[in-house]
């Protein structure tokens, strides 16, 4: 999301102004912190960008564009052998996210969510094959929903259910994600950095509350390779098939804790 210099310093602008939100702000503007962000460095975009030149221009001709209201395109599906191979396999990966992420949220709150389990990966299932029946994509639990939890400390699922409701509503509006679409790409990638790095920080909290004792090498290899992997977006091709980062961190974290433990002689752990 960097492509050049300026799109870097964009890049760290964003992210430092959500830190600075996060600290000092109070009240409603902090837990708005990631939105406040946005809207700030967009700003500070625009007037380097548009104003001095420094960069592509924000345009908003789109937004002007774009009508109110608008319905969505919905196709029928399509049961195709070759793409179901190729996308069964993500399955896996995504059982483990959805553990990481219950076990993060866990973390954060102080609060045993692993009886809800199996609720998180049948509620996963349903939403895919709803959003499927009508040509969406594959759903999963975000870890952009998870930092934005550990920055601005609200966990109550009343709002996400809210959020849900107007995100439905807001799906009918073109001119709104045209909106969205206008945000430069830039700014985007700061936000990134801090709702990811929030969830990899809410990971490491899992180790540190489990008292993980990464003296032992082998512990320190089944963490330490994986979370590069992961963060790096390590892939692996098998012809039309891409292993991605998370899939290869998944799949690696598990290989290397069977393959190490078994050399050892020791129970995992």
């Amino acid at each position: 999301m960097a492509a050049g210099d300026f799109d870097a310093w964009m890049q760290a602008l964003t992210f430092l102004c959500v830190a600075l939100v996060a600290v000092f702000a109070r009240g409603m503007l902090q837990r708005l912190l990631i939105l406040a962000g946005l809207a700030i460095t967009t700003a500070a975009y625009a007037v380097l960008a548009n104003g001095l030149g420094l960069s592509k221009p924000l345009d908003i001709a789109a937004i002007a564009a774009a009508p109110w209201f608008g319905l969505p395109r919905l196709h029928t599906p399509v049961f195709d052998a070759r793409a179901m191979g190729l996308i069964v396999p993500v399955a896996i990966i995504l059982v483990a996210e959805n553990l990481g992420h219950i076990k993060a949220v866990t973390a954060m709150t102080g609060r045993d969510l692993d009886r809800c389990m199996g609720r998180a990966f049948i509620g996963d299932g349903v939403a895919t094959m709803v959003s499927g029946a009508a040509g969406g994509t594959g759903v999963t639990t975000y870890a952009e929903n998870i930092g934005v939890m550990a920055a601005t400390r609200v966990y109550s699922t009343a709002v996400f259910v809210c959020a849900a409701a107007i995100a439905i509503l807001l799906g009918f509006s073109p001119k709104f994600g045209a909106l969205i679409q206008a945000i430069p790409l830039p700014v985007m990638g700061g936000v990134s950095i801090v709702v990811f790095g929030l969830i990899a920080v809410a990971g490491a909290r899992i180790w540190v509350d489990n008292r993980v004792d990464f003296s032992d090498p082998r512990n320190l290899m089944v963490a330490a390779i994986p979370l590069i992997l992961g963060t790096g977006d390590f892939t692996l091709r098998f012809g039309g098939f891409a292993l991605g980062g998370i899939g290869t961190a998944t799949f690696g974290a598990i290989a290397l804790n069977a393959l190490l433990r078994r050399g050892a002689g020791a129970p995992g752990r």
